[in-house]
């Protein structure tokens, strides 16, 4: 691989070199604004960086809403919705399966 052909490779992340998802977990999540529990995910993430997660709020139907922490401390609601999606495993089957009895 040439140096000019390195460099034309994209990184899924712009600024982290070698993301990946290391877990995706459901929360539940309060705001001071709401009197009301929402739900979310919590995506935890590391890189030679270091590590961090970015939390996806479900605030309303097509409103979401996130946070970073760790490495992801700072970042504007854009560029963590966008790593986000790139680093969120796609799976084309449900992660559980429905056990047959009797």
């Amino acid at each position: 691989m040439t140096e000019e052909d390195s460099n034309s490779v994209t990184e899924p992340v712009p600024g982290l070199t070698n993301a990946r998802a290391l877990t995706l977990d459901r929360v539940a999540i309060r705001t001071r604004e709401s009197g009301v529990t929402l739900s979310g995910w919590r995506l935890s993430i590391a890189s030679e960086q270091g590590e961090g997660t970015i939390v996806r709020v479900d605030a309303a139907p097509g409103e979401e809403w996130y946070r970073g922490e760790g490495i992801f401390l700072g970042w504007t609601p854009e560029r963590l919705g966008q790593a986000y999606e790139a680093l969120r495993p796609r799976t084309g089957e449900a992660t559980f399966q429905l056990q047959q009895l009797g």
